[in-house]
């Protein structure tokens, strides 16, 4: 318990302003968080998917996820983890060849002898690999076309970067692709077994109980309720005020709430629309954090796709890096799968009527597997998501600004402050945590 309580502001109730929540209300204080959906959880929230209740975004955890894990325990849910010996495919040349493992390697079909040991070589260092300071200055793209070569590039990973980073392929931080390459790996039984974990009842299990928790220790949520403005006032903040209400014409004092501290968990670049008041440099970095958009189909179906939990694709006639058949890793009643079509938000596509991505994924998916039939379709649902994947260009953390910023009172942070790390639940948490200790901490 800490000194005094205090009621702190939290802008977000993603898995980051959770835990920031979670660990104020254990320091004694009282968390105020404003969220501007109706539902808690940000990417990780569900939705009633014609009466299954699943993530809007797919999910999932390695043995690696230390963060994550303890606050299971925390919780007291440490027993609903469920882990699964999950198979992962590629999607080539008109034809579906198992992935992940260096029997799956060796017998892949497209890739030449030497291509495949130094691709395998590569796959080896990079899970080994625990420091990543070198990698820090190094481009994404030449780093791993220097260990694998041309050939095991332009099959393996050319289609991986420009589907999901389009004009941002070859900016991206090779510190950022090692940490991806190497939490998959050290998720694993042994070379050619992987396990990846669930929660039982998904995502929505645990955010439920983090929600009750921080209720009965009096933190308060504000869902539907979007920030407009966070007030600054001579260096210090001063309190926020939120957007306008159904049942009024324009905002009013009455939407004004005085805090003395604030912490924003929301992407960046949506930060100076909110905290116009900052000094211009800090205004221009945070202007100049790149993220990727996703538009996600989620497709329920009669039938299994395959047995792959995850599917890399390299096909001219599909625009998508992948997709994942979550239900073979957590238990469902249908078959789900997540098709996710990412882009830059800009980007003409992003605009597009969903029947133009549901009748891509309807095609997508008979050409990977022809024995689906309409009938096989139960149902098709797209979901959006404008700041889905921080763009991280080398020496990434230099571009950003301080997590404390130089107003009294004042935090800012996303998932691009996990580098080298990528966006996840338990990298959320972990943070969140370290924030909420500060917060604390600061006169």
């Amino acid at each position: 318990m800490s000194r005094t309580p205090e009621r702190i502001a939290i802008i977000g109730a993603g898995p980051m302003g959770l835990a920031a929540a979670f660990q104020l209300v254990r320091e004694g204080h009282i968390p105020v968080i404003f969220e501007a959906d109706d539902r808690i959880g940000g990417m990780t929230a569900s939705f009633d998917c014609d009466g299954m209740e699943i993530e809007r975004y797919y999910h999932f955890h390695c043995t690696s996820d230390r963060a994550f894990l303890k606050m299971l325990a925390e919780l007291g849910l440490a027993d609903k983890m469920r882990w699964t010996e999950t198979k992962m495919a590629y999607w080539f040349r008109g034809r579906l060849q198992a992935w992940g493992n260096p029997g799956a390697l060796l017998k892949f079909r497209g890739l030449g002898l030497v291509a495949k040991f130094r691709y395998g070589l590569h796959a080896f260092h990079c899970v080994r690999r625990n420091d990543w300071r070198e990698l820090n200055f190094l481009e994404a793209s030449a780093w791993v076309k220097q260990w694998v070569g041309k050939e095991a590039y332009e099959i393996l990973w050319r289609k991986l970067f420009d589907l999901k980073f389009h004009e941002y392929a070859n900016t991206l931080s090779a510190a950022w692709i090692w940490s991806r390459i190497r939490r998959i790996g050290r998720s694993r039984y042994d070379l050619f077994r992987e396990k990846l974990g669930c929660l039982e009842g998904g995502s929505q299990t645990w955010l439920r109980e983090i929600e009750s928790y921080i209720r009965e220790r009096g933190g308060e949520f504000r869902l539907g309720t979007p920030v407009s403005r966070v007030l600054i006032e001579d260096g210090a903040i001063k309190g926020i005020r939120t957007g306008k209400r159904e049942s009024q014409e324009e905002d009013s004092e009455e939407n004004f709430e005085p805090f003395g501290k604030v912490i924003s968990t929301i992407p960046i670049p949506c930060v100076p629309r909110l905290m116009p008041g900052l000094p211009r440099d800090l205004l221009e970095k945070f202007r100049a954090q790149k993220n990727i958009a996703v538009v996600c189909v989620i497709a329920r179906l009669k039938r299994q796709l395959s047995e792959n939990f995850w599917l890399n694709i390299n096909d001219d006639e599909m625009d998508i890096p992948g997709l994942v058949e979550v239900s073979n890793l957590r238990p469902l009643p249908e078959h789900v799968v997540y098709v996710p079509f990412y882009m830059p938000g800009k980007h003409p596509k992003y605009k597009d009527a969903d029947e133009i991505f549901t009748d891509r994924v309807r095609y997508y998916l008979r050409r990977i597997n022809p024995a689906l039939r309409d009938e096989d379709f139960l149902g098709l649902h797209v979901h959006r998501y404008r700041y889905a994947q921080p763009v991280c260009p080398p020496r990434h953390l230099d571009n950003l600004p301080p997590v404390a910023l130089p107003i009294k009172g004042l935090w800012v942070a996303d998932t691009s402050y996990y580098y080298p790390e990528d966006r996840g639940v338990s990298e959320s948490f972990n943070f969140g945590k370290q924030i909420a200790k500060a917060v604390a901490a600061a006169p």
